[in-house]
């Protein structure tokens, strides 16, 4: 019997992976496909609002860097 997907292991350097690839917008449907399979659904939700936060958090450094005196 196979693990729910909340149930799989976290495979901390693919879930990176495709969430960087998800925020390209570039993805194989292989890979897409493979990722379904093997990924853990609550690892990969979690890893892109870190994610998406720390861009923000980068972008918000490079404009203050930009516009200050």
């Amino acid at each position: 019997m196979t693990p729910s997907p909340h149930q799989r292991p976290v495979a901390v350097l693919d879930t990176v992976k495709a969430v960087l690839w998800s925020f390209i917008g570039l993805r194989r449907r292989a890979d897409f496909e493979r990722d379904v399979q093997k990924l853990n659904p609550v690892a990969v939700l979690a890893t892109g609002v870190v994610m998406a936060f720390a861009f923000i958090g980068v972008l918000m450094l490079i404009v203050h860097w930009v516009v200050s005196p």
